[in-house]
Order: C-alpha cells, then sequence, then structure tokens
C-alpha cells in the first residue's frame, strides 16, 4: 500500500493530531508539553478564527516583546506574571508547611549582585521618602533561630520607581541590600516607605493589557529572598496593610499572612514608620534548596 495512505491530511479537523503524531511515542517530557502548548494554540484558533492579519499582529505582538527586553527589562518575564503564570509555577512548586512563610513571585526587578550590608544601615542611599525601620527574625519551624540566613531585600522608591528603572535618577544599588541575621536569628535595617506602582505599560505587554482593560496596580511591598543551606530558599513579599489596592495586585502575589501593618513610632526624635517580618523556613527536600 502506498504510505500516502497513511497521512494525516492536515485541516481544520486533524490539525492538532497531525502535528502531535509527528513525535510518534515517546515519554519525553518536554515532546509532551510542546504537544499540550501547540494544541491549545490550534483550539484558539478555531475558536477566534483570525483572518492571516490578525494573525500577523500577533506574531508581531511576540517579536516586539522580544525585542523590548534587554539586560535591564524582561518583558517576556513580565508577561508570565501579569497572566498569573509565574505565581501558578511557584504554588504548585513551593508547597509548605502551615506556618512556613509562602513563596511569591521574584518579579522582573532582582538583581543577583544586590551588595552586603551591616544590621542597622540604610539601604536608602540617597535619604528621599518617609523613614523605615525594618526588622525581623529567620526561624525553623519549632521557632528556633537559623543564623546561616541571608535576607536579600529590594523594593521601590517613595514614588514607586525601583533603581533599575532610573539609573540616571536613583544610585546604584539604592533601596537594595543583603543582610546577616545575629546569633538570635534577627535582623533590622533602616530604608523608606515604597509606594504602590503601576507595572510598566511603556513595552507591548503593558500595553496589551491597558488597551484590555485590565488593572495594572502593585499594592506597595517589600522584595526578600531568605536562603540557608539546608533549607528551601524564601521568595516573598511583605504587603502594606493601608494600601487600598491590596485586592488587585497585578501579580496576584498578596495572602493574608504577608500583609503586615506599618506601625509609627519615633526614632531619635524623629516620626518613622516600623515593621516587624518573621520568616519561617523549612528544611530542603532533594533538589529544593534553591
Amino acid at each position: 500500500m502506498s504510505r500516502a495512505a497513511d497521512l494525516i491530511t492536515f485541516n481544520e479537523a486533524t490539525s492538532a493530531e497531525a502535528f502531535t503524531s509527528r513525535f510518534g511515542t515517546t515519554d519525553d517530557a518536554n515532546a509532551r508539553l510542546l504537544s499540550a502548548v501547540v494544541c491549545h494554540v490550534h483550539d484558539l484558533v478555531k475558536e477566534f478564527r483570525p483572518t492571516p492579519e490578525q494573525w500577523r499582529k500577533v506574531l508581531d505582538f511576540l517579536t516586539e516583546v522580544g525585542h523590548a527586553s534587554d539586560e535591564r527589562r524582561q518583558e517576556w518575564v513580565l508577561f508570565s506574571d501579569l497572566v498569573g503564570a509565574s505565581a501558578l509555577v511557584e504554588e504548585i512548586n513551593s508547597r509548605r508547611p502551615s506556618g512556613a512563610t509562602p513563596n511569591t513571585i521574584r518579579g522582573p526587578f532582582f538583581r543577583t549582585d544586590t551588595p552586603e550590608r551591616a544590621l542597622g544601615s540604610s539601604i536608602s542611599l540617597d535619604g528621599e521618602g518617609e523613614p523605615l525601620l525594618v526588622e525581623g527574625r529567620v526561624e525553623d519551624l519549632d521557632g528556633l533561630p537559623i543564623t546561616t540566613a541571608e535576607i536579600i531585600t529590594w523594593q521601590a522608591n517613595a514614588e514607586g520607581f525601583y533603581e533599575n528603572q532610573q539609573p540616571d535618577l536613583q544610585p546604584e544599588f539604592n533601596l537594595r541590600g543583603l543582610f546577616r541575621p545575629d546569633q538570635n536569628g534577627r535582623f533590622h535595617y533602616r530604608t523608606v516607605r515604597p509606594a504602590g506602582y503601576g507595572v510598566p505599560g511603556d513595552g507591548p505587554v503593558g500595553r496589551l493589557f491597558a488597551q484590555a482593560g485590565y488593572p495594572l496596580h502593585r499594592p506597595a511591598h517589600l522584595h526578600f529572598v531568605v536562603r540557608a543551606p539546608g533549607f528551601e530558599t524564601i521568595t516573598t513579599h511583605i504587603y502594606d496593610s493601608e494600601d487600598p489596592r491590596l485586592g488587585e495586585d497585578a501579580l496576584f502575589g498578596v495572602r493574608p499572612e504577608l500583609v503586615h501593618p506599618f506601625e509609627q513610632t519615633e526614632i531619635d526624635g524623629k516620626p518613622t514608620s516600623r515593621i516587624s517580618v518573621k520568616f519561617v523556613m523549612v528544611r530542603a527536600r532533594p533538589g529544593r534548596g534553591k
């Protein structure tokens, strides 16, 4: 019999089958994921039935996202964050016992070269904004201190901008720091109270979501990465309980246990906000330490 008789004719009814059949029988996870993605794309095309011109606009958008990404800006990360994919991946892969600090997404403004700073020092290099004292403790599920931890923090300024968004306006490494706790697992540092902000809307991803009427707000927060040998790394936020937009975080990061009051106090006779946090770490399972 001619081999042509075994061919799957590509048409609207068989498009997904025609693609997936070329993998043959395989247990490769990448092949299964690719097949699933392509099948979903085919389903969307069949449902919305775009014209060639409309499909070209989709491809142009994807191309523009790639062109807009560089070492300072990652539009694909922003896209993943806004559609909730980043938050869902974290949720699936970082389930922890009750009482442990939950993971959230890292976001697009993290830097791997954050400088180490002394306990009690200020990460606000320009001093602009309402003073904020951050106090915290790193412990395990039994309440024992973890003295080998590293606490990396970064945040937006009082106007809602990160330092790497404004390299010409903010000092290098402004509002960033790496701290090590004392023998009781405690740490403290000074900063300024962050402002909430809008997700960057000047790129292709932000423009697309804004045109669709999607809320692009992030409530005020501090970012943290807490890591220690033998423990699962925590990547999380601490949110300002007074922010009115807690319920519409564009990146789906708000959880009740991560919302904290910014209390009023005085330091050296000056009005200062103060926040107290606790990070509870769990022992790492094989392959889950980072």
